[in-house]
């Protein structure tokens, strides 16, 4: 894998990411394909035509379900999900934050209680990366412990402590596996996690601790689990300058259109999030003067496209009016339209935010949209 940055505008980098399967261009978002699909109804043929660049999928959810082996013997994720281009999975590390009801974490990893039928599963970094293999990801992320906020200072310490040497034990497995004959991908490459909640000085320390390890990528976790806004900008204002220059920044789980601009402004180069997803679900849709709920009575009869600026499907070929009668009425119609828009704006923002950069014009853009975009603009609306 390769990592070119090619101009930058104060903190905010324009960079080229060449892997295996295909080139991408930062700062990007990743589309979430939890469980190898776009949860609303938005197939890989939708994702190619919203201009999405990779795709992002879950280790722990597949292998509950259908199973690595089964992915593996039909060919590995690609071909799974009918996908050609990068795809990134997630380790399993967030469900130990998410199911921690259901689990018991020890040195030698995570014990989870099923979800669908009460089994126990055992997942450790080398499990992971056994999971990862088999699904034959271009990007596998190293297991790690998704802390919450806030925690202890002396128990985040001892997690972050056995996150890095989880990553050494992830960084052998994954050597180990990208030599066997029978690989998916035996190009997959590893990016670590730096971890240590809310507290600027583990967060400093964990990245330059496993910035030594020179892998291909780094990616900044355990934020937007329960932290105000102002820690997690003062988190990232704290570990970016420390990150490798070098390698692709990834910002785990964030978040919302002014999150992430506000983490360009601070360098980070990739991101992902289910919030456009789950904002569409209740037909929350995204413009460039603010976040519309079509559900508010004004919209009933609104001829008028989500929004005439954009290029979605959505608003090539249907109304406001239209699209909040499907969500009254509880078609599906309605929230795979406001999907479809949602992320089409998602990969939009960030094409004009790699021109900006390109331009010298990031900082006018940062000014116009990082307190806007999230603006409900029809919050006193019934």
């Amino acid at each position: 894998m390769r990592f070119t940055v090619l101009k930058t505008d104060g903190a905010a980098r324009r960079a080229r990411l060449e892997t295996v399967h295909g080139t991408v261009e930062t700062p990007l978002f990743m589309n979430v394909c939890t469980a190898a699909a776009i949860r609303g109804g938005a197939s890989t043929d939708d994702l190619r035509g919203l201009n999405c660049q990779i795709a992002l999928c879950n280790t722990y959810h597949l292998n509950m379900r259908p199973g690595p082996e089964l992915i593996k013997t039909l060919g590995g994720l690609h071909k799974f999900m009918n996908w050609d281009g990068p795809i990134l999975t997630d380790s399993g590390g967030f469900q130990v934050f998410s199911l921690a009801k259901r689990r018991a974490i020890s040195e030698e990893g995570v014990r989870f209680t099923s979800y669908l039928d009460g089994s126990k599963i055992f997942m450790g970094p080398e499990e992971s990366m056994r999971i990862q293999s088999c699904l034959g990801s271009t990007i596998a992320m190293a297991f790690d412990e998704c802390i919450e906020n806030p925690a202890p200072y002396a128990y985040v310490e001892r997690s972050v402590d056995r996150t890095t040497r989880w990553l050494e034990r992830c960084m052998r497995e994954l050597e180990r596996l990208n030599a066997l004959p029978d690989a998916v991908n035996p190009d997959q490459v590893l990016f670590g996690i730096d971890q240590g909640g809310v507290y600027e000085d583990i967060r400093v320390r964990h990245m330059k601790q496993i910035a030594a390890f020179d892998l291909p990528g780094y990616s900044i976790g355990g934020l937007s689990v329960g932290e105000s806004t102002a820690d997690m900008y003062r988190i990232l204002d704290a570990v970016c300058p420390v990150m490798p220059e070098n390698k692709p920044r990834y910002l785990m789980g964030v978040g919302t259109p002014c999150n992430i601009i506000e983490g360009v402004y601070r360098g980070i180069d990739i991101f992902d999030c289910v919030f456009p997803l789950k904002a569409a679900q209740h037909g929350n849709v995204y413009t460039w003067q603010g976040k519309c709920r079509l559900l508010a009575a004004r919209y009933s009869l609104d001829p008028k496209p989500i929004s005439e600026e954009c290029g979605c499907p959505a608003c090539r070929s249907y109304s406001r009016a239209y699209i909040r009668h499907l969500l009254k009425a509880d078609e599906r119609l309605g929230m795979r339209l406001c999907i479809l828009h949602n992320l089409w704006f998602y990969n939009e923002l960030m094409t004009r935010m790699r021109e900006a950069i390109e331009t010298g014009g990031f900082k006018s853009f940062y000014e116009r949209y990082h307190a806007l975009l999230d603006k409900n603009i029809d919050s006193t609306e019934v």
